[in-house]
């Protein structure tokens, strides 16, 4: 896990915000000493050393990874993954080819298309390059990061109906994220999230969705940062996750077939959340795949698997069985 994010061994003492950070890994290393394993919590920053050491010393059965980056870059979170299999140590979570393909939306899409999977139409800005609206592409666009995760610099702004707005959404992407552009489509209808678990014998989680339960039907559904992080903001907006409910039995089917063809396509393993929007006519696009998504006790992946009739902890044992069986 980050350096900064090492729980300690109790959380009695912790602010709400630090509590609040280190969320995740204080849940997963709770848990997996609730089930009885000897835990060593490994906090990493921009040195690979203390890796290598844990490996030697401690000799772990299995790595259970939480990176998200590594020196501060969200890009290299793949080679912390590649090292741990240089050193033939059994790991949690998706492999190195696998994040690489997930990370790239415009990539991923390209591939999902080409099996016939429904995306978005999209165009991918480059920095330094003018802002050209391909003649297939029409408004309204929604302007994202190419290749950054948790909806980062994602807000209202994002929505664009005109080429003036595109430009200077894009321009701010460039400006702050610091990453290429992407523009897609916007998809006005419900946000569906389907967790997988495994390998090659997949498992797909009951579909569950982000409601918006105080905002006006006519104001458009965008799951900014703010709505995915913020609890304050949460609680104005009135925004809920649970069980999508009242889809058809054929929608039910097609959201975690095509959930399972994306995480093969893409090369994933271990466990991961795959996004979706439901167009007008109730068709399903595909938005991106988020492999090691959040495993917190309270998050989506988890809340849908105890759906499933998985206890928190059963879940975890779940990812460490998983991720001994991976070759």
């Amino acid at each position: 896990m980050h350096q900064d994010l090492v729980p300690p061994n109790s959380f009695s003492s912790m602010s709400k915000e630090d509590k609040e950070t280190m969320r995740t890994e204080w849940d997963v290393t709770s848990g997996l000493k609730n089930l009885g394993h000897d835990v060593h919590k490994l906090g990493l920053y921009d040195e690979i050393l203390p890796l290598r050491q844990a490996i030697t010393e401690f000799k772990p059965h299995i790595a259970f990874n939480l990176m998200e980056e590594f020196h501060g870059n969200v890009l290299y979170d793949h080679n912390v993954v590649s090292y741990l299999e240089l050193m033939r140590q059994p790991y949690t979570g998706c492999n190195p080819r696998g994040l690489i393909l997930a990370r790239d939306k415009a990539l991923s899409k390209k591939l999902l298309h080409y099996h016939r999977i429904p995306v978005p139409d999209f165009a991918v800005f480059p920095i330094g390059r003018r802002v050209r609206l391909p003649r297939r592409l029409s408004f309204p666009l929604i302007v994202k990061s190419l290749l950054e995760e948790a909806s980062h610099g994602i807000s209202q702004a994002s929505l664009v109906e005109n080429e003036d707005k595109l430009a200077e959404r894009v321009d701010f992407v460039h400006r702050r994220v610091q990453t290429a552009a992407i523009a897609e489509e916007f998809i006005d209808g419900r946000e569906i999230y389907v967790g997988i678990l495994g390998n090659r014998r997949l498992e797909g989680l009951p579909p569950w969705e982000l409601r918006f339960t105080k905002v006006k039907e006519d104001v458009p559904f965008i799951a900014t940062a703010k709505v995915k992080w913020d609890r304050s903001y949460q609680q104005k907006l009135g925004v809920t996750t649970g069980a999508a409910a009242g889809l058809s039995a054929d929608l039910h089917r097609r959201l975690i077939n095509y959930s399972k063809r994306i995480y093969r396509h893409l090369d994933l393993s271990g466990y991961a959340r795959i996004d979706f929007r439901l167009g007008a006519n109730g068709k399903p696009y595909f938005l991106e795949a988020n492999p090691n998504p959040q495993i917190a006790e309270d998050e989506d992946l988890a809340d849908s698997a105890y759906e499933a009739g998985y206890a928190y902890e059963e879940l975890l044992q779940k990812v460490v069985n998983i991720g001994l069986r991976a070759k």
